[in-house]
């Protein structure tokens, strides 16, 4: 996964005083992490560190990405137990593991991913991939509120499960398995970003972008335009090198290496 371009950034926000995102990339090991962190200074940073660090400890240790979840989740609580933490700290996660030309996605809470295509068949789209652990997600699947409705919901930031909650019987992950195409990039952001930007607005960005690091500032800078409530947390990650040459040949009718 050495070849895989990507690019990450976090920011603050305008109206916080501390970020507590944390995010993770590691192309050898094919992994990328965003985490949004809950419970105030000095308590939703540690939840995401701690988010970040146990899956990332844990893929290492050849755990599945969902087991990797749940250990993170079981870290969170510990550490509130023991007094690393604070009690009632929590993250959201979205995490994705890619190997060759194969990926899967694993989240909990309100941390997204998106697929942008750019495909000569098909054309340019974006599709979030990902289904929010929210109340108005839940709203919304229950025909009460409508998708534009969701984005200026009043109770928009109220999630229904996070790493690390008490309250919590039985933590699901769910994860997504997909194959990357030649020209895919996949996006993980923190709610910063989805609470500001339109999937319209992300979708035009991405379309517009020239590489991975302009996609990243641009989404940024239209997170902070936007208001700039709240950290945001963005991860722009291209199909690997690998599969986008395999792609090339394969549409010219050839299985062999190219020669040098």
């Amino acid at each position: 996964m050495s070849g895989t371009n990507y690019s990450e950034a976090t920011d603050v926000g305008l109206l916080r005083d501390n970020n507590e995102d944390a995010i993770y990339s590691d192309a050898k090991l094919g992994l990328w992490v965003v985490a949004d962190g809950m419970g105030g200074h000095a308590a939703g940073e540690v939840a995401s560190e701690i988010t970040v660090n146990v899956i990332r400890d844990s893929v290492r240790q050849g755990s599945s990405l969902s087991e990797a979840i749940s250990n993170a989740h079981h870290a969170i609580l510990d550490a509130a137990r023991d007094g690393s933490g604070k009690y009632g700290m929590g993250s959201t996660v979205v995490a994705l593991h890619s190997l060759g030309n194969r990926y899967q996605i694993g989240w909990v809470g309100d941390s997204r991913a998106y697929l942008w295509s750019d495909r000569e068949k098909d054309g340019f789209s974006l599709q979030q991939i990902t289904i929010d652990h929210s109340y108005v997600q839940m709203l919304f699947q229950s025909g009460i509120i409508s998708a534009d409705e969701m984005f200026v919901h009043p109770e928009k930031n109220v999630i229904t499960q996070c790493l690390g909650s008490v309250e919590l019987q039985e933590l699901k992950v769910d994860v997504i398995e997909g194959h990357w195409h030649k020209c895919d990039w996949i996006l993980l952001c923190s709610d910063g970003l989805s609470d500001t930007v339109t999937d319209q607005q992300i979708c035009d960005i991405l379309h517009a972008a020239q590489n991975t690091n302009e996609a990243v500032a641009t989404l940024i800078q239209a997170a902070l335009a936007n208001g700039g409530k709240d950290n945001v947390s963005v991860i722009v990650v291209a199909a690997p090198a690998g599969n986008r040459l395999m792609e090339r040949f394969k549409i010219m009718g050839r299985w062999s290496k190219p020669s040098n």
